[in-house]
């Protein structure tokens, strides 16, 4: 009897974060491009996709929750101590960052677009103010519907939540909890732009042409704080991973194989 043992993958790791009221799903287009090349783990952050709400831990939750949720999703699919790049969009790239700094020896590369880490800009910077306004309003909304409709609009300018359809509207209004803790979690982050030189790996920092102007400001900043980042600009706003996949697919796929070259 023969017995054939497998052989173990040696493909690089990919982890992906999403953004929030999103899942790992807003990856699949990018995963199946990469699959011959490397292998790619999105995950479903918490209170997203298949992944529990924090319950529990609302009270002071953080961004060191949401990487704990998301060590224990990679545990089980990657080696011990196995390196891996990591990419993640808006409060995917913020928790992205945190996790870079708290497990600095793992992370090959790391690529983001427009990470949501306002708690990087100064408590005057008009950016900060900005998103500190949205966040107010959405806390103030008379309901979970009317605080959806506040932050699907500041991402994808006015009207945008009305012109969805009723479920869609209804999904993104039952998520609207989880939101309230992610902005609690990025504006209580104590990390600051000088914390950043540490994530000395090969960085990429992507913006939206279309994009607000507190988004863009946290990638600007982002982008010259990291030792070897780079910034570059796609079509769309700040939900150009989704609206303008391939735009933006194409830019990680360039940036994932020149990482991958330069850690080898």
């Amino acid at each position: 009897m023969t017995t054939i043992h497998a052989q173990p993958d040696a493909r690089p790791a990919v982890v992906l974060l999403h953004s929030s009221m999103s899942s790992k799903g807003q990856w699949a287009e990018l995963m199946a491009g990469q699959e011959g090349s490397f292998r790619c783990i999105a995950v479903d952050l918490l209170g997203y996709g298949k992944s529990p709400f924090p319950s529990g831990a609302e009270a002071d939750f953080s961004l060191a929750h949401e990487v704990d949720a998301v060590n224990a999703a990679i545990a089980g699919k990657l080696a011990p101590d196995e390196p891996f790049h990591l990419i993640g969009h808006s409060y995917g790239g913020a928790t992205a960052l945190r996790m870079a700094r708290q497990m600095r020896a793992r992370v090959l590369s790391l690529a983001l677009f427009e990470p949501v880490a306002f708690h990087l800009l100064s408590e005057d910077d008009a950016a900060r103010i900005e998103i500190e306004n949205v966040v107010a309003d959405i806390h103030s909304a008379a309901g979970a519907q009317d605080a959806a409709r506040t932050f699907i609009d500041y991402w994808n300018r006015a009207g945008a939540f009305d012109r969805l359809p009723a479920a869609q509207q209804q999904r993104f209004a039952a998520q609207i909890a989880k939101v309230k803790l992610d902005f609690q979690a990025l504006l209580g982050e104590a990390a600051t732009l000088a914390d950043m030189a540490e994530l000395d790996m090969p960085a990429l920092v992507l913006s939206g042409e279309r994009s607000p102007q507190s988004t863009r400001r946290v990638a600007a900043c982002l982008a010259a704080a990291l030792p070897n980042g780079a910034a570059v600009q796609t079509r769309g706003g700040h939900m150009a991973p989704i609206t303008h996949a391939a735009d933006v697919n194409t830019v990680l796929a360039g940036f994932l194989a020149g990482a991958e070259i330069a850690s080898a």
